[in-house]
């Protein structure tokens, strides 16, 4: 297999589920131990250390449910190697979307917002092995980026300026990549696209209308048919929440006609259904406990 993959609907052929095995909340990263002075939610604290084992087997059960859903459709459904975060105090294999960015058969090792998380790359090296050529984000030289700020159109992308992706990481794709355009976005503070802007084929985009404005739209979406979501169903968490409601936009396009949604999200999906979607309903229980939804917890390696 090479990877092959430009846009985020085109019909998947190969796909990485992500797992929550040995996930842990990191106690000694440098960025992570400052979590508690920008989160939003002052209820209760950051969570630290080891996930609880009864949060780690039922997210285990959903992943394992989207992966066997994904082989169904005959999609080539690959999953992350094992580490034991908790040893090592790293974080998890949960979100292998935010880990590495894919354009075409290349690779893009970013410098991720959190450092301890740039050992998730060890288990995704079969990703490494199928692609053509890999691109590090160099390291120590003030480059922040998660790949999940980036979000893919083809020969356009766009990037969220975010506490997950600074300009020195733009500047820097810019340098990388001079045949993509690239737009930055700046109308969310916080980490990641994919719960605020949800392209779900050619030319028909779901807007996070608490973000995204007509104003602020991204120009990449001029002539395009817009579903603006002004709200969502608000998903449970354990303690505290890791994502916020948002998380319930996040979805994973399987191709241009069909899209996995959280089964929770009715006016979503009657909206969906009746802009002529195939929608299929599912559930990630500890979306917002671990934070991410199907879009998050999944890297896809080949679409047409």
């Amino acid at each position: 297999m090479i990877l092959s993959t430009k846009n985020e609907w085109g019909k998947l052929r190969s796909i990485v589920v992500g797992s929550a095995t040995h996930a842990n909340w990191p106690t000694t990263d440098p960025v992570f131990s400052q979590e508690h002075l920008k989160t939003t939610w002052k209820e209760t604290p950051v969570p630290s250390g080891a996930v609880p084992q009864h949060i780690i087997d039922e997210a285990n059960e959903d992943l394992q449910d989207l992966a066997n859903v994904l082989t169904k459709l005959g999609i080539e459904v690959l999953r992350p190697h094992e580490i034991d975060f908790v040893a090592c105090d790293g974080m998890y294999n949960y979100c292998p979307r935010d880990r590495l960015l894919i354009s075409g058969d290349c690779v893009i090792d970013p410098a991720m917002m959190y450092p301890c998380r740039d050992q998730e790359i060890q288990a995704l090296d079969f990703v490494l092995d199928a692609a053509r050529t890999i691109c590090p984000m160099p390291r120590g030289q003030g480059y922040i980026m998660d790949a999940a700020n980036v979000c893919r159109l083809g020969d356009t992308w766009l990037y969220l300026l975010s506490a997950s992706g600074n300009q020195s990481a733009l500047d820097w794709l810019r340098r990388k990549l001079p045949n993509i355009t690239i737009e930055a976005c700046d109308f969310y503070s916080g980490v990641h696209i994919d719960s605020t802007i949800v392209p779900l084929r050619e030319g028909y985009v779901v807007l996070n209308a608490s973000r995204v404005n007509q104003v602020n739209c991204p120009k990449a979406f001029n002539g395009w048919e817009k579903l603006w979501v002004s709200d969502v169903t608000e998903q449970s968490f354990y303690e505290y929440p890791y994502a916020s409601k948002w998380i319930g936009l996040n979805m994973l396009s399987v191709d241009p006609n069909t899209v996995i949604v959280d089964k929770q999200q009715y006016q979503l999906m009657d909206d969906l259904d009746r802009s002529g979607f195939t929608v299929i309903p599912m559930q990630m229980r500890h979306a917002r406990t671990l934070g991410g939804g199907f879009h998050c917890v999944t890297l896809d390696l080949v679409r047409e």
